[in-house]
């Protein structure tokens, strides 16, 4: 017998199945929010969680079936959708860091609860508030780990992965922001390309797919070898995918993309794109790309460091770098010893991460 979703790992009945498994965890902590009067925090993690890709989830549930086809397959789902409560707390920070309006085309937290006061303590209220929610939403994303019912020993296995993937993706959003404030002390070019490459693999790559494809091959049981296997393919699609977010950051359609157009330039991001682009460029272009790099702009300004960036060769580069690490990531996948059910299912996802427009 197949495993489930194996014609089409993110298919309609897969991405239903994790929202049913985070309705039902939230609907379980609705009573306490209730009685303590802070159900306004649990509305907004219902909104924090849903819509989404939900390729997190998907990643761990076929690093799992890469291993070995799961028992109790309910138990995997709700495990592997607690990653998505994880990712909510995370972007409800992040945009709370980065002064985001939206998110996936509706109000960021931080705006959302502002809305609900008004007055000239509002926004206040709603950083605050913002705040709260994502401590919430990570607590919530180890309880729903910890009770999904798999075995004692699964979870023993799955623990440390989970560990180290949380410690990398907030020690690597650190850099991250730090580098946007040109707090780092780093100065050299080449030095702020190695910096963007340590964000690019510990915020983005291991967080997104390497780390999800361990956890899920560790409740497995999966060997040193297979673990090993699968997080050398995730580094690589992880990047690739972060790579692509980059991209739709700066020439994304805000009507696909949920965000402002050009909103990572606003933000000051010194992405690898930026950074290749940068230095790709001659003092004139430079200094324009600069003078838009977190500074607010209007959409011709925007238009003008697009066309900066794509004469300095650097929107072709990343493009080509995410080709040449998904044909990369797809010959170490073929290679390993796996199940050839999941790589089939991994190719998909692979493709889904990468080849996007939003």
């Amino acid at each position: 017998m197949p495993t489930p979703f194996a014609d089409d790992p993110l298919a309609p009945a897969f991405t239903e199945s994790v929202a049913a498994a985070i309705t039902t965890f939230l609907d379980s902590r609705t009573a306490l929010a209730e009685h303590i009067g802070a159900l306004p925090v649990l509305e907004q993690a219902r909104v924090a969680t849903s819509g989404g890709k939900r390729l997190r989830p998907a990643f761990c549930y076929w690093g799992h079936a890469a291993v070995a086809r799961p028992d109790d397959h309910g138990a995997l789902i709700r495990a592997a959708s607690s990653l998505e409560l994880l990712h909510a707390s995370l972007l409800v920070h992040d945009d709370l860091i980065d002064a985001s309006d939206t998110r996936r085309g509706m109000p960021a937290a931080h705006r959302a609860f502002a809305a609900t006061l008004g007055g000239e303590r509002a926004e206040a209220f709603g950083v605050a508030a913002a705040i709260l929610t994502g401590d919430v939403l990570f607590d919530l994303s180890v309880t729903m780990f910890e009770s999904s019912g798999l075995t004692r020993e699964a979870l023993e296995r799955g623990r440390p992965v989970l560990q180290e993937m949380r410690h990398e993706v907030l020690l690597g959003q650190y850099v991250d922001v730090a580098a946007g404030f040109d707090a780092t002390g780093v100065g050299s070019p080449e030095q702020l390309l190695e910096q963007a490459e340590r964000v690019l693999e510990y915020k983005s790559a291991r967080y997104s797919v390497a780390r999800p494809l361990q956890l899920g091959a560790s409740l497995a049981g999966g060997t040193i070898t297979q673990v090993a296997a699968l997080g050398a393919f995730g580094s690589l699609i992880g990047q690739a995918f972060q790579l692509r977010d980059d991209v739709l950051g700066v020439f994304g359609d805000p009507e696909v993309t949920g965000k402002p157009a050009g909103d990572d330039l606003r933000e000051g991001k010194r992405t690898v794109l930026v950074l290749a682009a940068l230095g790709g460029s001659d003092d004139t272009d430079r200094d324009r790309l600069l003078s838009v790099l977190g500074h607010p702009t209007d959409p011709a300004g925007i238009d003008r460091a697009r066309r900066i960036i794509m004469d300095s060769g650097a929107l072709q580069a990343v493009e080509s770098r995410i080709e040449a690490s998904h044909a990369q990531a797809l010959a170490q996948l073929r290679s390993a010893d796996l199940s050839s059910e999941a790589v089939q299912a991994l190719t998909q996802l692979a493709e889904r991460a990468i080849h996007r427009d939003r």
